[in-house]
This record gives structure tokens, C-alpha cells and sequence, in this order.
């Protein structure tokens, strides 16, 4: 049976949200694995700095192997090992001893299927044919958004009515449909990108101020998404005083619907407007949007800052991609690998900021004295959102640089601006 490239960008969009569940669903677990397995919190911060180095060795392996591999081997390969790593998370835990050495072989590999499969999805989309691929990139990404959503909404719902203790069922469930994506995937049509290969393709781009302009984007970028999400949460339960469910609904879970739409109003309208204007747009949006969560007296204003920031974001890690095939047409692979590369540090430099500045805060630090509201925790958390604001700042100039670059371009052509 041959399918067309209808089904191609279905089974694309699965693996995103597939993405979004590796990536989601083992921090609504690290509770239950130190109370019910007694793993160490220790073991705990082990296991996401394992799953971090995992996946930015993908990114950076990726350059050298996945074009020689092929596009469709790769995106496979890589949602076999998220299918068989949410399986192994399931079941490991349950039959063996060393209940920490079976929840690490089960990061290990749903890293490996993450790593790969960011790195792969994105360069399928833009190489599928498309009448708008800034549209369709923004609404592939749209599908992380929904993912992450689900996974939210239907494991607090499980833990409701199974109860926490029956934890081992959702990753089997969930690892269901990584497999037979896998098998859907080998009846589809995939493209390639055109590109160099290897160090030739690593030297061209590395010689490019606009490469580096916008993995400065990216970068910003993936720290902008992740210091609000990973945060969200744990502010909701703090400044509204309410307990964590409610806090993961109207937390990270409300921020990652926020920024669906965000994607899918993008994927519409993005013809109307040059994409470095609604980067730029968006950067600033993002910059109010954290002032308002951390300046704002009422915690419910600092609420629908977190929520407008999932808005503002929405488009700065798809935009990038798409604003990479537009000016380094023949990036191809590489580019797209060290995109993933730089915005999976930002997605740890961001949390880490404000982690770090409340806790200096927290610990009676002294910084931007009276400047926010709350109590101690609340402050200091506040104080954080505030630093992180460099980030969209920085963002802003680099995509600036990019517009005015292109606009040199066009006006030296003789073409209209």
C-alpha cells in the first residue's frame, strides 16, 4: 500500500506530540518515583541531566550520519526507540531490583527516540511539498503544544480515578502509539533536504554571521519557552495557593495551550506579514508578558502573563527553522541539527536562571529590592522571571540584524521592500 504526502505530514505531526510525551510525561512521575521506589532526589536530578546529554548528543551526532542513514530510516528508528523506552518505563520498574538502573535504561532510550526525532521531524516538514511552509512548519510544531497538553489533562485525570499507584499503566499506553507510528512511517513518502554533508556543510554554515544570528534566536528562544513552562506550575500553586493538580492545569498545561494556538493562528495568517516582523512581534510580546508575571501585585494577572507568554513563544522555535531554509536555503541537515542543539541549551539555560535567582533570592539575597510581591518564594521566583527577560531582549537585536540584512538584499535587487 503507497500512501501520499497527506499521510507523510500525519505521521510527522504524531511523532511531535510523541516527542512531547518523552519529554512531559517522566516529570509528572519524579514524585512517585521517590516516594513509592525511593529514588533519591539525587538520582532524580541524575536521570534529567542524563536525558539532557542524551539528546544534545543526538543533536550534535546527528550532523555526521542521519543524511548517509536517510530521512525515513532516521524517523523510524527514532520513534521505535520512544515506543520501546515508554514500554521499558512501564515495565522495567515492576520486575527488576535496581528499581534507578531500570528507570535509566528507560531514559537512555526514549532520549535517543527524542534526540533523533527532533532533529529529523522538522527537515521532513520543510522537504514535503507545501504551498506555505512557514505555515506548516508552525502548525506541525502546534501538535508539541497539544501533546503536551494531553499528556497533562489525561495522566492528571488517570492519577484521579486509578490512583497514583497504578503509574506503570500510562507509559505502556502511551508507548503504543511510537510503535505504530514506526510502522506507518515505512508506507509514506520522504524527501530529503538538499544539503553539503558532513564537515563541508558544518565549515559553510559555521562561516555565516546569519547562522549564528539565528542560533543566538534559537537559543533565546528555547530558553524563553522553557523558563515560564518548567516554572509554571510550581508559580500557579504559589501565588493563587492552590494544590498541584489545578497548578498543572492552569499552569504549564494552560502556557502549552496558549502556544498551540499560537501556532495554529501563525499557520494561517503568516502570509501576511514578513516573518522576521512577527519574530520581532513576538520577542516583545514576550518580553511584556514576563514583566507583567513578575511586576504584577495580583497573582492573577501574573497568571495571564504566564499564559500570554505561551502566546508570545509560540512561534519563535518553528519561525526559526523556517527562517533558516529561507536564508540558508542549502543548510540541509546540519543546520537544522544545530538549531536542536542550541535550543535544547537554551530549554536548560532558561529554568536554570531562574532557578538560580531564586534561590539566591530565597536565601536572603538581595536584588531589585521592593520591586515585587509576595513572600519569600514568591519573590524570589518573581525576581527570576524578571533576568530571564535578557533572553526575548537579546532575541529582539538578532532578529533585527536579520531583517535589516534582508532588506539590504532586496533593496540592492531592486525589488520592492
Amino acid at each position: 500500500m503507497k500512501l501520499g504526502y497527506k499521510h507523510t505530514t500525519i505521521a510527522t505531526y504524531i511523532s511531535i506530540a510523541v516527542q512531547a510525551v518523552i519529554n512531559n510525561l517522566p516529570p509528572l512521575l519524579y514524585v512517585t518515583f521517590s516516594k513509592e521506589l525511593n529514588i533519591s532526589l539525587v538520582a532524580i536530578s541524575a536521570l534529567i541531566s542524563v536525558n539532557f546529554m542524551i539528546q544534545l548528543s543526538m543533536d550534535l551526532l546527528a550532523t555526521f550520519f542521519i543524511d548517509r542513514l536517510g530521512y525515513k530510516r532516521s524517523i523510524i528508528i527514532a520513534n521505535s526507540c520512544a515506543g520501546v523506552g515508554l514500554i521499558c518505563l512501564g515495565t522495567l520498574p515492576q520486575i527488576m531490583s535496581a528499581k534507578f538502573i531500570a528507570i535509566l535504561i528507560s531514559t537512555v532510550i526514549m532520549g535517543i527516540g527524542g534526540g533523533l526525532m527532533e532533529v529529523v521531524a522538522s527537515p521532513i516538514i520543510e522537504s514535503t511539498p507545501s504551498s506555505n511552509k512557514e505555515g506548516a512548519m508552525s502548525l506541525f510544531h502546534s501538535y508539541y503544544c497539544w501533546g503536551h497538553a494531553g499528556i497533562i489533562i489525561i495522566s492528571t485525570l488517570f492519577f484521579i480515578l486509578a490512583g497514583i499507584d497504578k503509574w506503570y499503566i500510562l507509559p505502556l499506553v502511551w508507548g503504543i502509539a511510537p510503535l505504530a507510528n514506526a510502522v506507518y512511517f515505512s508506507f509514506v513518502p520522504v524527501n530529503s533536504l538538499e544539503s553539503e554533508g558532513g564537515f563541508s556543510a558544518i565549515r559553510s554554515l559555521f562561516t555565516k554571521k546569519k547562522f549564528w544570528a539565528m542560533m543566538l534566536i534559537m537559543l533565546s528562544a528555547g530558553a524563553s519557552e522553557l523558563a515560564i513552562a518548567e516554572w509554571a506550575s510550581l508559580f500557579a500553586e504559589m501565588g493563587l495557593g492552590i494544590s498541584k493538580s489545578l497548578g498543572d492545569i492552569l499552569g504549564p498545561c494552560a502556557f502549552a495551550i496558549c502556544m498551540g494556538i499560537g501556532r495554529v493562528l501563525f499557520g494561517k495568517f503568516s502570509e501576511r506579514m514578513k516573518l522576521e516582523k512577527w519574530l520581532m512581534f513576538s520577542f516583545l510580546l514576550c518580553v511584556a508578558s514576563y514583566l507583567l508575571t513578575s511586576l504584577s501585585p495580583n497573582p492573577y494577572l501574573s497568571l495571564v502573563g504566564c499564559m500570554l507568554t505561551g502566546l508570545s513563544v509560540a512561534i519563535m522555535w518553528p519561525g526559526t527553522y523556517s527562517l533558516g531554509a529561507s536564508h540558508l536555503p542549502h543548510g540541509g541537515t546540519a543546520m537544522f541539527a544545530f538549531f536542536a542543539l542550541a535550543g535544547d541549551l537554551g530549554c536548560t539555560l532558561g529554568p536554570l536562571v531562574i532557578g538560580s535567582v531564586s534561590d539566591y533570592v530565597i536565601g536572603g539575597g538581595k536584588i531589585f529590592t521592593g520591586l515585587f510581591a509576595g513572600d519569600a518564594a514568591t519573590v524570589g521566583l518573581k525576581s527570576g522571571i524578571f533576568v530571564t527577560t535578557l533572553f526575548p531582549l537579546v532575541a529582539v537585536f538578532a532578529t533585527l540584524y536579520l531583517f535589516l540584512k534582508s532588506r539590504k538584499k532586496k533593496d540592492i535587487s531592486g525589488n520592492r521592500l
